[in-house]
């Protein structure tokens, strides 16, 4: 066996051991389980100290395990691609949101986790709300966009503070809701930011 040999096959043994890690944390996830190193290593049948020469900290497996498994917005919302009513759209959306955070609540809750304890590495996040809010208020952007674009700036602030895993997980946890009253409630808080930013302008006009 020559040495390009031997190389090459420490790549792909690698490439295997990174593939193998970044999955058992991908199925950890589908489970909603509590998602940590130690037993993302167990899952994925290699030593903790393994998992961490692949990757320096929790944050960044999840981030890189979080790689497209989500649809793109425009996918996401095709139900509702039809539809101008902003309020419409972002109800769409952000029970799309929830229920992907639902879905995946083991690994957001530790990636929020990991961002609580860093903050610097908050901005890293996987920002799946944004993507969903500026496709789903589209329809405003030649109305409200171009009349006050300042109040369509801060009406996307205020649906990434009401759209998010922070918000489903205060109705749930602190709130005591179960998860399809807390999507429920989650959504219409939404509508409601977006109903009053579109009337407040359409007042003002």
């Amino acid at each position: 066996m020559t040495s390009t040999q031997v190389t090459g096959g420490r790549a792909n043994q690698k490439q295997r051991t990174r593939r193998a890690i970044v999955e058992a944390t991908r199925r950890l996830a589908s489970t909603g389980a509590e998602i940590s190193m130690s037993a993302v290593a167990r899952e994925a049948l290699v030593s903790e100290a393994t998992a961490y020469r692949y990757f320096p900290d929790l944050a960044t497996l999840l981030r890189e395990a979080d790689e497209g498994t989500w649809p793109r917005p425009a996918e996401a919302l095709a139900p509702v691609a039809g539809s101008d009513d902003p309020v419409e759209r972002i109800g769409y959306a952000a029970e799309v949101l929830f229920r992907g955070v639902l879905a995946n609540q083991g690994a957001v809750r530790a990636m929020i986790s990991a961002s609580v304890t860093k903050p610097p590495g908050a901005a890293a996040r996987p920002g799946h709300r944004f993507g969903l809010i500026d496709y789903a208020l589209t329809p405003l952007d030649g109305t409200l966009g171009r009349t006050d674009p300042g109040a369509l700036a801060q009406l996307r602030r205020d649906l990434a503070v009401v759209m998010g895993a922070e918000a489903l997980f205060t109705l749930m946890d602190l709130c005591g809701l179960p998860p399809e009253e807390a999507i429920a409630s989650g959504v219409r808080t939404a509508q409601t930011v977006t109903r009053a930013a579109v009337l407040a302008a359409t007042g003002a006009s």
